[in-house]
């Protein structure tokens, strides 16, 4: 078949670069605890750097690093120094860069703590500028929220003037409780010394360019949006999976597994933002209330409909990309028995008037074949075929693919017609990847992110009513699945696969099945 280049037919027209709007940063002092991390020195520190050297961080500054560690100034520093040294990129703008870092070595359980930080920051604002606008940022377990919340609550470093001069932002980490419970009361206990509007959940799936590309798609493209109904497509697939076991967060993904660390977030959140109605206006209040509609009418789990919605599984021994690896319970810091899936799968319904019949089929799991997140929207078939002998069947639906990782891109699978014979057909896939489009890869989800929190900006952050209905969704679910008499028994398949034979089963007896990998 005959193909084309995509980068000689796809490119952004530039005529309107006028209203590209970028965001405007204030002046900000930024306080990471839990600096001497591993999500500090992989996300954090580098999507700043990449923000200071396109010069989109304001002109004033600073990072403020807080941990356990017992580290030494320039001893943080060379962390960092040594870090992106090694990738070796745009190392001319490195030492500017970290002149602006500073470090403390802070007990986070201990009250003096918090005064002492407090003293450290007046120090910084003064020399630095800042104007008292700071971002507290965890990058910490999740045991620690509280009582650094309540630290700097207590310490009347929470607090706000009144013009919105001086502001404290609060960057909290998923996941957001471990379930419906604990999520309500960690809402309560941070609302003692902060509000809404001070509180940034971050979920990075919603900084991603093809996450957020979903809206534009939508709502900027009649030919998409007057198609995107009950009329006209078939169903949704939501697919994150990846080929690494759990490496090094065993303690982590055995309160968790796929359920709660997936689905509770990444997978509700792009699914609302699929099924969501236009908001009014691109504002944070307006977007985050049409996705809370979505979520308010997903078709609740009963005990009955969990055997027939919900599939589970845990791989076992296999070989991902010619290695041999590991069964899950075999993984170091795993128990024997462990009964936790890492894959899940769900098939969910939303009951209004745009959505009513067509299901969304979301899979996520760990030691599949390949790293991959997509999100399909796949569209009914002609309702005739005047293409004998081929029938409406043999015709392959189009599907529209946004490709959300390894590449971010998007691709368009259409019917055509092949040179030669009079009916030879076959299905055309329109690609394109943004490298390709813009010659260089997508901005990491991080610095989209930081940027609007220090702008201000909460549009791409979980609200607390989002948590909280995204956990009354899934409870009846992990309950189930907890309960040893379940009627959902845990599924096994060999890493590589992806994911057990159940999961072909839950599309297959609706005449369906999953895009291949």
């Amino acid at each position: 078949m005959c193909c084309m280049d995509s980068r000689e037919i796809v490119h952004f027209d530039d005529s309107r670069a006028d209203y590209c709007l970028e965001v405007a940063a204030e002046d900000c002092g930024i306080v990471i605890f839990g600096a001497s991390g591993d999500l500090t020195r992989r996300k954090l520190v580098p999507a700043l750097f990449q923000l200071y050297r396109r010069s989109l961080l304001p002109e004033h500054f600073f990072v403020l690093g807080c941990a356990r560690a017992q580290l030494s100034q320039d001893d943080f520093r060379d962390i960092f120094r040594k870090a992106m040294s090694m990738e070796g990129s745009y190392v001319e703008h490195l030492e500017g860069f970290l002149q602006r870092f500073f470090y403390i070595g802070f007990d986070y359980a201990s009250p003096e703590a918090y005064p002492v930080l407090s003293a450290k920051l007046k120090e910084l604002e003064d020399s630095q500028e800042t104007g008292g606008r700071r971002i507290f940022y965890l990058s910490t377990p999740p045991s620690l929220i509280l009582p650094i919340t309540e630290g700097l609550g207590r310490a009347g470093l929470s607090q706000e003037s009144a013009k919105g001069r001086q502001w404290a932002h609060l960057v909290v980490e998923k996941p957001f409780g471990h379930d419906q419970a604990s999520a309500t009361a960690l809402t309560e206990s941070l609302s003692q010394y902060w509000q809404e509007s001070q509180i940034y959940r971050i979920d990075h799936y919603l900084g991603k360019e093809t996450v957020q590309n979903i809206l534009v798609l939508r709502f900027a493209n009649l030919v998409f949006e007057s198609v995107w109904n009950r009329q006209f497509i078939d169903h949704v697939q939501i697919t994150v999976g990846e080929a690494e076991g759990v490496g090094s967060r065993a303690n982590y993904y055995e309160q968790a597994g796929a359920l709660k660390d997936m689905f509770q977030n990444h997978m509700l959140q792009m699914l609302a933002l699929v099924a969501m109605e236009p908001p009014a206006a691109f504002t944070a209040d307006r977007y985050r209330d049409e996705k809370l509609k979505v979520l308010r009418a997903i078709r609740p789990f009963n005990h009955e409909s969990i055997a027939e919605c919900a599939v589970r599984g845990q791989y076992t021994a296999g070989e991902v990309d010619g290695q041999p690896v590991r069964g899950y319970r075999e993984e170091t810091g795993i128990k024997a028995d462990s009964e936790v899936e890492t894959t899940a799968a769900l098939k969910v319904m939303i009951d209004n008037w745009r959505w009513e019949g067509v299901p969304f089929y979301l899979r996520s799991g760990k030691r599949w074949k390949r790293r991959v997140s997509e999100i399909a929207i796949v569209f009914r078939r002609v309702p005739h075929s005047m293409f004998g002998p081929m029938t409406p069947e043999q015709l392959a639906a189009n599907t529209l693919v946004l490709k959300i990782q390894p590449a971010e891109g998007m691709g368009l699978t259409l019917e055509a017609k092949r040179p030669g014979a009079k009916n030879c057909m076959s299905a055309l896939s329109m690609d394109f990847d943004y490298r390709d489009v813009c010659k260089e890869a997508s901005p990491d989800a991080y610095e989209r992110l930081l940027l609007d929190c220090m702008a201000s900006d909460q549009t791409l952050f979980v609200q607390k009513e989002e948590v909280d209905l995204a956990w009354s969704i899934l409870t009846p679910v992990i309950e189930s699945w907890q309960d040893p008499k379940g009627l959902s028994p845990l599924q096994f398949y060999p890493a590589g696969e992806c994911g057990p034979k159940a999961l072909e089963d839950l599309l297959e007896k609706d005449g369906r099945s999953w895009r291949r990998l």
